[in-house]
């Protein structure tokens, strides 16, 4: 979906040999986009590159989105990590969620990382496909290393979203990773049970989008997934359970569901004593928004989904709702 140009060096990076001790000495590359007027030659950065970083002997792929709005005062952004769904990429989350333009607006760097064999280990099980289910964690931790480095992302403003497969690679990230993270939100996406059980360890914000009407992974979960030729799919707890287990890693109070036109919200409000409660702003929260009419879909895209997903909603703009639950004061 992308038109690229040749491969150029992305100014001012240099090898992240910390992500990868013995890697080559090649330095992550970037091309601009086609789409969009290159800055070459100006003094200022390509708004949108596709960039290299190599992590654990792997050559990772991102497509990187620079804000073309003033920096704060120290000359640091707000950074998103966007994780592709299942068998999609880069470009097809980007299309379907809009969220470089939105994030983009707010004054966001927005990466949107390429996964392995279009998908994510977003479970701790080891396949034959992901014999190491551990290096997605890894690589997304070296990403957001490498981007505070060379692009000036705040540490204390790292955000984390996705779909489906992408979205439970969110979060499991928020699990794993509460303190890299300043919140995290997942559409379509799950907790991973079973075998593959991820567990959240600490206080986050977490914000669960999910349909109530997927056919692909149920509300109430897949605890018994089918088999699949390709990949193995994993089981995953309801999308109320995954939120309930990062509230209660918050020690989070009792949660409070109210109907909001097309679809209900549940919020747990987390501990004020819980660690971490500096960087929460108004003490953080876990929320499930729950929509009406909606499928495995990105609620508010424009991108018709593939057969067999279910609708859209347009009740609900997932994308502006997921961001101002990130940064606003309401998280």
């Amino acid at each position: 979906m992308l038109a690229l140009a040749l491969v150029l060096p992305l100014a001012g990076c240099a090898a992240d040999t910390d992500a990868d001790p013995g890697a080559d000495s090649g330095r992550p590359t970037a091309a601009p986009s086609a789409s969009r007027p290159s800055a070459a030659g100006t003094g200022t950065p390509a708004p949108e590159v596709r960039a290299r970083l190599r992590v654990d002997g792997d050559t990772r792929q991102y497509l990187l989105h620079r804000p073309a709005t003033p920096t704060a005062d120290d000359g640091s952004r707000p950074l998103l990590i966007a994780f592709h769904g299942r068998g999609g990429d880069a470009a097809e989350l980007r299309a379907k969620s809009r969220l470089e333009r939105a994030a983009t607006a707010r004054g966001m760097l927005v990466a949107f990382p390429e996964g392995l064999g279009h998908g994510w280990a977003a479970g701790t099980r080891a396949t034959k496909q992901r014999p190491d289910p551990g290096l997605d964690v890894r690589f997304t931790e070296a990403l957001i290393k490498h981007l505070v480095r060379t692009e000036r992302a705040d540490p204390d403003r790292v955000y984390v979203t996705g779909f489906s497969n992408g979205g439970s690679m969110a979060l499991r990230m928020a699990a794993e990773r509460p303190a890299l993270l300043a919140g995290a939100a997942s559409v379509s996406g799950q907790l991973p049970t079973g075998s593959a059980a991820v567990e959240p360890t600490g206080p986050v914000p977490v914000m669960v989008v999910y349909g109530a009407d997927d056919p692909v992974r149920p509300l109430a979960g897949l605890p018994s997934p089918p088999p699949d030729p390709e990949e193995p799919i994993l089981p995953t707890r309801s999308a109320r359970d995954s939120a309930a287990a990062f509230a209660a890693a918050g020690d989070a109070g009792k949660p409070v569901t109210r109907a909001e036109k097309g679809y209900d919200r549940t919020v747990w409000r987390l501990g004020k004593d819980a660690p971490g409660g500096d960087r929460r702003s108004g003490g953080g929260t876990v929320q499930l928004l729950v929509v009406d009419d909606a499928g495995h879909t990105w609620p508010g895209s424009t991108v018709p989904p593939p057969e067999g997903f279910g609708p859209v909603s347009k009740a609900l703009d997932a994308t502006d709702t997921i961001l101002d639950f990130l940064t606003g004061p309401g998280r």
